[in-house]
């Protein structure tokens, strides 16, 4: 009787260590043309240390499929909502040639969706990345800014 009592002690406390382990990488989602994925950082960064490299790869980038002309909705977590972050993506235009938009900034605080839409409807978006800044000192220099420390990417095809 004993030893139950132990047995079940010992898987009660199993349950309660797995139900505090530490959260994953936040998810941003994206959704376009009906399909939807979620993604984890493919670059994260950590300036709380002098390293040569702070930043390093980490996932592969998502893949979905939309046509010309349809919108990408992108949906951050309150990770990335309540931290400056922005919005950079590429589309192609009906001749083939590749563009960049200009960055599309959120610093409210409060900004938990975007819809990026294309520039014409012929265009089509080829790629979005989501990216979550964090502010920086130079301890040397006294200076300040911010400088990403999460990247989401999503690739798109036609």
């Amino acid at each position: 009787m004993r030893r139950s009592r132990v047995v079940a002690l010992l898987a009660a406390g199993g349950f309660a260590v797995a139900g505090c382990s530490a959260p994953g990488p936040a998810e941003v989602t994206f959704y376009a043309d009906g399909h939807t994925v979620n993604t984890t950082p493919v670059l994260t960064c950590d300036y709380s240390q002098q390293l040569a490299q702070p930043c390093s790869a980490k996932g592969s980038t998502q893949t979905l499929k939309v046509r010309p002309g349809k919108p990408v909705q992108i949906s951050v977590p309150g990770e990335v909502a309540e931290a400056p972050w922005q919005i950079v993506y590429e589309y192609v235009t009906p001749q083939g040639e590749y563009k960049q938009s200009d960055p599309i900034p959120f610093t409210s605080l409060d900004r938990y969706a975007y819809t990026v839409t294309p520039p014409t409807p012929a265009d089509r978006i080829s790629a979005v990345d989501v990216q979550k800044y964090t502010a920086v000192l130079n301890s040397s220099t006294g200076e300040s800014g911010l400088l990403p420390s999460d990247v989401w990417g999503l690739r798109l095809e036609a």
